[in-house]
């Protein structure tokens, strides 16, 4: 099969017709039932239906459409490390993050890598701050040299480690009675308006399954899939929250109040790199970085909590 056939397949299903298929290939549209004829001729069997003059996808053209999207992903791929080498060259350093450490803990880490390098060609670097989801898939495209994403993702098609695991913490804006404890119970958080993550993260079933062993049910009253929105609506009074400490410790400075959870809640984040890939010396020299920026940030977060 060429990829001109595959395209005009391609271009009939996301468009819906062989006339629009046409217009967004640029082709006529006597080329376009030529081109899916021999598509089909070589198949061996009908991909479309057709009835009244219009094309109707057949089951094996909807499953045959699968994989033709996971080639074009993969053409997408090696176009944009084409444009990036045309650019920037080789010494070039292409991240994926999810929000939790993607907002405050990564310029952070890349503050030390742009020092470190001030007197040598700085690599240019790429950060893509993503949901995991969207993490991971850009890793196994190809598009970043590794990525962070929280654990409720599968890691089908990674070589994934576990880059930090830590107990959440509760928070709150500053002058909240709970922010008078220097820990806080879980029957302390019934019927307080509660700032959940989504249902379907892994860390909030954790904190559910908790909880429900001191029969707490929480009063949720805002649910948000990401941490630093936890922490915004916090410090606007909107209810607490419980994140991971190193998301909470980004807004320690401005006002919001970080309390230990006496149950131990664990939040996890994963190193995610594609299988089989050698990482690049600036890849690895980045790693060096974050490990040790880790390492200090949970040092502060010790000292915060025990002076709190």
């Amino acid at each position: 099969m060429r990829v001109t056939e595959i395209e005009t397949f391609r271009a009939i299903m996301t468009s819906g017709s062989a006339r629009k298929a046409a217009a967004l290939l640029g082709v006529t549209q006597p080329a376009i039932s030529q081109s899916l004829k021999r598509l089909e001729t070589e198949a061996g069997f009908a991909l479309f239906q057709r009835l009244r003059g219009r094309l109707h996808p057949t089951p094996e053209a909807k499953a045959l459409l699968v994989e033709v999207e996971r080639m074009f992903v993969g053409l997408g791929a090696i176009e944009h490390r084409v444009k990036s080498l045309r650019e920037f060259g080789v010494d070039q350093l292409q991240v994926a993050c999810y929000p939790a450490f993607g907002l405050g803990f990564m310029p952070r880490c890349l503050k030390q890598l742009m020092a470190s390098a001030a007197k040598s060609p700085r690599p240019h670097v790429s950060l893509q701050v993503l949901s995991s989801k969207e993490v991971k898939d850009r890793v196994v495209s190809g598009l970043a040299d590794f990525g962070l994403m929280a654990d409720e993702v599968s890691v089908d098609g990674l070589e994934p480690t576990t880059f930090a695991t830590f107990p959440g913490v509760v928070v709150m804006k500053k002058g909240h009675p709970l922010a008078r404890h220097k820990q806080i119970q879980p029957e302390q958080l019934a019927e307080l308006p509660f700032l959940a993550l989504n249902p379907e993260d892994a860390s909030r079933r954790r904190l559910d399954a908790k909880l429900a062993e001191h029969g707490v049910t929480l009063s949720v009253s805002i649910h948000t899939p990401y941490a630093v929105s936890v922490c915004e609506m916090a410090l606007h009074g909107l209810g607490v929250g419980v994140i991971n400490p190193i998301t909470a410790l980004d807004y320690a400075d401005r006002g919001l109040v970080v309390r230990k959870l006496s149950v131990d809640v664990t939040f996890s984040c994963f190193l995610a790199i594609p299988a089989g890939q050698v990482l690049s010396g600036t890849a690895k020299k980045f790693l060096a970085i974050m490990r040790a920026q880790l390492q200090a940030d949970n040092q502060k977060l010790r000292e915060y909590l025990k002076a709190a």
